[in-house]
């Protein structure tokens, strides 16, 4: 009988006392776990790592825990990954903030590691129950994007799409209704190059935009912040 792959678990808190006690009683119950206390790193290693969960805090310089989950929440490969809120933030409206945004459940500290360590059990036990997954065709309007293919269609015509407009749109259907901004479009989809300036995401949506003909008008642009897909077609777009 083959063995089971232990279930490999994120750990994202600028504390190293944290992320090391953490760590050692998540190993001593099977898991496998990378840790890490540099915020700005743990999207590129959640992507490379591939966590079955990450264990998240929210105070943390540069990038907070919010920031992150939602950079979660808004990629692809990782959307679906449960998370636990690890903080010093004990008040309702940032527990209500967390869940909102797509947090799992919420641990305040000083915390129990036993505690902890059932929670990261029961989730990963809920999800193994088996939740069907979700289809990998988005549709909104005459605009249909088959992820699984890389295939996209307006008016049941082929659209020829680079890889990074694809991937644009992609973010922006599945978070429709919510607004992304232009420095969380560059994380998500230029992979957060500092190279790159933010008028590049302006540049891109409006070649989309032309792309997307009379479909165009699906895509808002909220002034000063960035872009969403509306919940019902607006009048006319703006660039």
């Amino acid at each position: 009988m083959t063995a089971k792959k232990p279930k490999k678990i994120l750990i994202v808190d600028d504390e190293s006392d944290v992320t090391d006690l953490l760590a050692y009683h998540l190993k001593a119950k099977g898991f496998q776990v990378e840790a890490i206390n540099n915020p700005n790193g743990s999207i590129g290693l959640a992507r490379t790592f591939l966590p079955d969960l990450v264990i998240l805090d929210i105070m943390m310089p540069e990038l907070n825990g919010i920031q992150i989950c939602r950079m979660l929440r808004a990629d692809s490969n990782l959307k679906r990954v449960p998370v636990i809120f690890l903080t010093a933030k004990a008040e309702e409206n940032d527990r209500i903030q967390g869940l909102e945004i797509g947090a799992d459940d919420y641990l305040s500290k000083p915390f129990s590691t036993k505690e902890l360590v059932l929670r990261v059990q029961s989730i990963l036990r809920r999800v193994n129950e088996g939740v069907p997954a979700e289809p990998q065709r988005l549709q909104i309007g005459q605009i249909v994007l088959d992820v699984d293919r890389h295939e996209a269609r307006v008016n049941d015509q082929p659209l020829d799409l680079t890889a990074t407009e694809f991937k644009l749109l992609q973010l922006l259907m599945e978070r429709r209704g919510r607004v992304q901004t232009r420095e969380h479009l560059l994380i998500n989809v230029w992979n957060y190059d500092t190279e790159i300036e933010t008028r590049t995401v302006d540049t891109h949506v409006r070649r989309l935009r032309e792309k997307l003909g009379l479909e165009a008008d699906w895509i808002e642009t909220i002034r000063g912040v960035g872009y969403r897909m509306a919940e019902r077609k607006v009048a006319a777009c703006s660039s």
